[in-house]
């Protein structure tokens, strides 16, 4: 129901917005009163002379006013004749006039891809002679960094950008909405077509390109970074190729791969479809497979005349992917659904963490790209790699150990975690004379982690190799050259590297230099908005530095300060004081600009029965502090509610534990006690994988045997699933009906408060916010997480207007008024607080 009311909230007011417009034009443009068209009431004249408010002649104000007025005149015009244009277009298209043009299109284009690759089949066997001492393998050319202007020197180069001219159309009023997951956004796109405004609404749908490109060459490459640079890198070639064909006298280039998917016409003809017919992620592709034309920037061409453009948190909070996109938010409106973890988004989106292995394998990577090119490469180039060198240096050294050496072999002598501000931790590397803004664009323009990712890929690995660089230094460039490949096949051998290794194939998927830069940008944030985490542990390699974002604030304040309206919705959105306090007046949003709505449970008050539940069936007092929770009697009273709850609920119970570790103890010890095969009469009992690919299978075996015991009967009930409170089951995923009649919460899941990320935060928040209610922020902040965390996995059951659930709290200390009241008003208006098990236990036999 909530996305529905979004959609038909939102979509009425564009309609009544669009139209209201629509009168405000028509009325400038017609001629009023047989004046000229267009013309507004004029300022009265004073007599000749007289001063105007600015002190301007009058005659000056009407002059201008008068010119403001026509140029409004024309600049509607202007809309109006483009807006036709577009919707001559679209009807055209609805009428299927260009269809039969577009297979023509499609079939020419194919025959043109077949010739050129005959043609550069036949360039690369003529020019296989040529110059063999200078000239590299053809396919190592594409390695080498292409020469590199900072913007001080940047002229612009005529003719590149003169085919995007059409493309600047004016972008209309429009709805951006975005979500978590690709999932979820489907889901809303489903939800569009069925509703009313399914037929008329222009809806684009954006992706990233590992979910968009339909490039299968491009795709395999599996990683999002390595998908990202290929494609740009592709385009790239695209340029170059027009260039390249003025230098037809000088010695052929090699030809270099161009995406067939990116042709312009087919996208255009792309873009006119999306806008024409409402389509998912998963149509689009389709589409685009069809029209041989790439989703990924065809839906982008059509976000300027969409009215709704449905797209990824991460697209719309981070400013460079924003701007990339195409996406302009100013006077638009934003609705950001499922906003629960909206701060938590946002810091994580601008928050980096790099290890010391990855810092040494970036460093030993590069260091034998630059020895291999040194001759090739540009004195610019060179300069960026040995500056970014340095870095890679000073980050190890900082960590304390020697980018010289096995990043595996090399034991910390400190270990522990420091936090730094961003200006401590420049000054203590000694790098704050190094301009990270500078480096930062460079690694940006000059694609190097994909250069570098296309050179480890062709000569093995050359970080598996232990190597020191004062006995290469004294070999040749050949000879060391032919060692570092000799090592890299050798990787079996003796050569390997010790423990790191296991980390290591993880990151050998994309270049380690990518996750650097993610690290070297988030330095260039404002000092007194981040930390830096030094976290050195056992050795060098394990040891890593993680950049944390304290304000997550300045990073939406853009957002707010842009639009026209920004809407943060969810259904467990409880309590809603943090994005006020942190989000929004961080942001400077006016106090007076924040509307809070929230609304009631369809399901009609007998549907729900939540307990609080103060001591258990032994009169225990169920209290779960990190101090009470490990004793004995704690997990046998929690085992015994358990027992007499499974007993008496039907179908399936999911048992919420704070913690992976928490859960696996107690499981132990009701292994050890035999209360595991005396819950294991009633219920079958599944456990929450760590696992993220294994999620699926456990939730389709619970389901299953719910299913099973309720068609066969007999003692067998259900099951019983043991989860973890922000695991991978208390988000996202539905316990509806039968497969969540009881939601069990065992002790409140606060924060690990020793965590140096959280206490840094603590602290920035005490020194920041101001006291709510005579309550440290800090302490507002750690109960706040914990009753969102409840909230978001209680929130799992009732999942629509018929469903019913009984919903268990188990520890005294929900039934403090500062807790009690950071329940979902529709919770907390029908919870019981029952001090005795027995009166808890005969409202839930009822």
């Amino acid at each position: 129901g909530k996305s529905l009311s979004l959609i038909c909230g939102a979509l009425s007011w564009l309609r009544d917005f669009e139209e209201k417009k629509r009168q405000e034009e028509a009325r400038l443009l017609a001629p009023e009163g047989g004046g000229q068209p267009g013309q507004l009431p004029a300022a009265e004249p004073g007599p000749p002379g007289s001063q105007g408010t600015a002190g301007e002649p009058d005659w000056v104000t009407a002059f201008v006013q008068k010119k403001e007025e026509r140029d409004l005149v024309d600049r509607l015009k202007e809309e109006q004749i483009r807006r036709k244009k577009r919707e001559d277009r679209l009807e055209k298209i609805r009428h299927n006039i260009q269809l039969k043009y577009a297979a023509k299109r499609k079939r020419s284009e194919e025959d043109e891809t077949k010739r050129l690759l005959q043609l550069s089949k036949e360039v690369l066997s003529e020019g296989a002679g040529v110059d063999v001492l200078e000239q590299l393998d053809h396919n190592e050319e594409e390695l080498i960094l292409a020469e590199y202007e900072s913007d001080e020197e940047k002229k612009a180069i005529p003719g590149l950008e003169e085919d995007d001219d059409d493309l600047e159309e004016e972008h209309v009023t429009k709805i951006y909405y975005c979500s978590r997951t690709h999932s979820q956004l489907s889901q809303f796109v489903r939800e569009v077509q069925k509703s009313p405004f399914g037929k008329d609404t222009r809806l684009v749908s954006l992706g990233s390109r590992q979910n968009l490109c339909v490039n299968e060459e491009v795709r395999s490459l599996g990683a999002l970074q390595l998908i990202n640079d290929r494609c740009m890198e592709m385009q790239k070639n695209k340029h170059e190729k027009k260039s390249d064909e003025e230098m037809e006298g000088k010695k052929r280039r090699v030809s270099r791969a161009v995406c067939p998917f990116y042709s312009y016409e087919q996208m255009q003809f792309l873009r006119d479809e999306v806008l024409v017919e409402v389509k998912d992620i998963e149509q689009l592709v389709a589409l685009g497979k069809e029209t041989k034309a790439c989703p990924y920037y065809g839906s982008r061409f059509a976000i300027p005349a969409a009215q709704l453009v449905v797209l990824p948190y991460q697209m719309l909070l981070h400013e460079p992917t924003r701007t990339a996109a195409g996406i302009k938010l100013k006077d638009q409106v934003v609705i950001i659904d499922e906003a629960h973890n909206l701060i938590d988004t946002i810091t994580c989106i601008h928050s980096a963490e790099v290890s010391g292995s990855q810092l040494c394998c970036a460093h030993s990577q590069l260091w034998q790209y630059m020895e291999r090119y040194r001759k090739r490469l540009k004195a610019k180039n060179l300069m960026y790699i040995k500056q970014i060198l340095y870095l890679l240096e000073r980050f190890v050294a900082v960590l304390g150990g020697n980018v010289n050496q096995n990043p595996g072999c090399q034991a910390v002598s400190q270990t522990g975690t420091v936090l730094k501000s961003i200006n401590d931790f420049l000054f203590q590397s000694q790098i704050d004379n190094i301009n990270l803004f500078k480096v930062q664009r460079y690694c940006e323009k000059s694609l190097i982690s994909r250069k570098l990712f296309g050179f480890v890929e062709r000569y093995g690995d050359p970080a598996t190799a232990v190597k020191t660089k004062r006995e290469n230094q004294k070999l040749a460039g050949l000879q060391n050259f032919l060692l570092t490949l000799q090592q890299g096949s050798d990787k079996e051998g003796s050569l390997q590297s010790p423990p790191a290794e296991a980390e290591n194939d993880q990151l050998r998927t994309a270049s380690p230099l990518m996750q650097i830069e993610g690290f070297l940008s988030a330095l260039t944030n404002a000092n007194q908005d981040g930390r830096v985490i030094l976290n050195r542990q056992g050795t060098v390699g394990q040891s890593s530095l993680k950049f944390l974002l304290l304000n997550p604030a300045v990073h939406f304040a853009k957002v707010v300060k842009e639009c026209h309206a920004v809407i943060i919705a969810g259904g467990t959105m409880q309590p809603v004081a943090d994005f006020r306090d942190q989000l929004l007046s961080c942001a400077g949003v006016d106090p007076a600009r924040v509307v809070e709505f929230s609304c009631g449970h369809v399901i009609p008050p007998e549907n729900i029965l939540p307990i609080i539940l103060c001591s258990g069936p032994s009169n225990q007092q169920l209290e779960f502090t990190y101090q009470t929770r490990d004793l004995p009697q704690m997990m046998d009273e929690t085992g015994r509610i358990l027992c007499n709850l499974c007993n008496v609920v039907p179908g399936g119970v999911v048992c919420f534990f704070p913690s992976y570790e928490y859960e696996k103890q107690v499981y132990a010890h009701w292994e050890k006690t035999g209360l595991l095969t005396r819950l294991a009469t009633k219920k079958k009992i599944f456990q929450e994988p760590k696992k993220a690919n294994q999620v699926e299978q456990v939730l389709v075996e619970y389901a299953k045997c719910i299913k099973r015991c309720s068609q066969a009967g007999g003692q067998m009930t259900g099951a019983l699933l043991l989860s973890v409170v922000g695991g991978k089951m208390s988000e996202g995923i539905n316990f509806s009906d039968d497969l969540g009649r009881c939601v069990i919460m065992v002790g409140m899941p606060y924060p690990n408060i020793k965590s140096p990320e959280l206490q840094e935060k603590m602290t920035w928040l005490d020194k920041t916010m101001p006291r709510a209610a005579g309550q440290a922020p800090s302490r507002v902040l750690i109960e706040n997480l914990c009753m969102k965390a409840v909230n978001q996995s209680i929130g799992r059951a009732i999942r629509h207007q018929k469903d019913f659930a009984s919903i268990l709290l188990l520890d005294h200390r929900y039934a403090r008024p500062a807790i009690f009241n950071k329940l979902p008003q529709w919770i907390r208006e029908r919870t019981q607080v029952k001090p005795a098990f027995g009166s808890a236990f005969a409202e839930l036999r009822k």
